[in-house]
């Protein structure tokens, strides 16, 4: 039989995120001792009352097809989280829950990007945006950045990307895989050039929660109605609550979009998971008390894998502002980053993510949502695999 693959699918490459993960926690099953540096998820435990709000819901009976684009509590609960987090002032028609923050991008680009439209995405960019751009026959069109500007994209930069077949421009503050944080007035001027050149945003906030010394997150949305008017806000509860499986993202969007976004969904994947849903609702009307802790250990961890990589002859390392990743440049070791994580995990037992995944091949990927004692390990690993490559 042959079995004719689409274009669509034939174009992509696998996540190599999930990939690594998957093959660190194979090597553990088969008794190695692994240190897992690759998966973009918190390692706390989803909050007692979240789960709670769920397994009451299971034990009611809640367990049904609900709207396809979620229950009314929780579409309410999403525009009250984004009016007290972000004035910004949403109906729950403007509302789409989705199954995780993945899907509301993906949801984004195929309701605004057609073939023949070009979407301007910064590198080092989240893996998956590409290929969603491509799923879409749209054509992604990639502004490098490097650590000398701590990975953020200037206007000018932006300015100069634009041409007549522009339709969305990503931003994605904090940012996955650098965890750069642009300020305000970054964020403000970026919408600007938006705005004056009629093209969308996709604002990917999903690490909203997670910024460190007292920085700021600023919603592109915030700063005018015309900004609004021009912005899809893409969020989800993964990462500010440890529900990375419970897979509920949602984003808000001007009705017309938000309404073209519900027809897709309809016929994909329908509703999030219904019980899910009752446990999203007690996460943002819930307390919020777990996030200080939380961030409190993020910033020790974030504190110590920084200076230990920068100490290493051959690595440099910009700190994270956001999220929890750090991106370490590894041109002076004098690999490229597929074989600098390949030979990492086969002579150290140390996964960590390639550059290459997200457009910035000269870079690796390490996540610090591990425990304290994993990334030392880790790191005096990676130190020692280093010193071969530079003696």
């Amino acid at each position: 039989m042959n079995y004719r693959i689409s274009q669509r699918a034939a174009s992509l490459s696998p996540s190599l995120t999930l990939a690594i993960d998957a093959l660190a926690k194979k090597m553990r099953a088969d008794g190695m001792d692994v240190v897992g540096f690759g998966a973009g998820e918190p390692d706390f435990d989803t909050p007692q009352h979240i789960k709670e709000a769920a397994a009451k819901a299971l034990a009611d009976g809640f367990t049904k097809y609900t709207p396809s684009s979620g229950i009314p509590e929780l579409r309410q609960a999403i525009a009250d989280k984004f009016q007290r987090d972000n004035q910004l002032a949403y109906q729950p028609n403007q509302i789409i829950v989705s199954c995780g923050g993945k899907h509301s991008c993906y949801n984004v680009i195929l309701a605004t990007c057609q073939p023949g439209d070009e979407v301007i995405i910064p590198a080092p960019y989240w893996l998956s945006y590409p290929e969603m751009v491509k799923l879409a026959g749209a054509t992604p069109v990639i502004l490098p950045t490097t650590d000398q500007t701590e990975f953020r994209v200037a206007p000018g930069q932006l300015r100069a990307a634009i041409t007549p077949r522009t339709r969305l421009f990503i931003l994605n503050s904090p940012s996955n895989p650098t965890g750069s944080l642009y300020s305000p007035d970054e964020i403000r001027a970026l919408g600007d050039i938006c705005v004056e050149q009629g093209i969308l945003i996709m604002s990917d906030e999903i690490y909203e929660k997670l910024v460190y010394d007292g920085a700021r997150h600023a919603s592109v949305a915030s700063f005018s109605p015309a900004h609004y008017d021009h912005t899809i806000v893409v969020h989800g509860l993964a990462k500010a609550y440890s529900m990375t499986g419970w897979r509920l993202g949602y984003l808000a969007a001007p009705a017309p979009i938000a309404q073209a976004i519900d027809a897709i969904q309809s016929h994909s994947t329908s509703n999030p998971t219904s019980f899910a849903q009752k446990g999203g609702v007690a996460a943002l009307n819930g307390p919020q008390d777990h996030l200080a802790t939380w961030l409190a250990e993020y910033t020790r961890r974030r504190t110590y894998a920084h200076q230990r990589i920068n100490a290493i002859p051959g690595l440099s390392c910009v700190n994270a502002k956001g999220a929890f990743y750090l991106f370490p440049n590894i041109a002076r070791t004098g690999l490229k980053s597929r074989e600098f994580c390949t030979r990492l995990l086969e002579q150290e037992k140390v996964a960590a993510v390639p550059g290459i995944a997200f457009g910035a091949d000269d870079y690796f990927r390490i996540s610090y949502a591990t425990s304290m004692a994993q990334i030392e390990k880790g790191i005096d690993r990676l130190e020692r695999f280093v010193r071969t490559l530079t003696r």
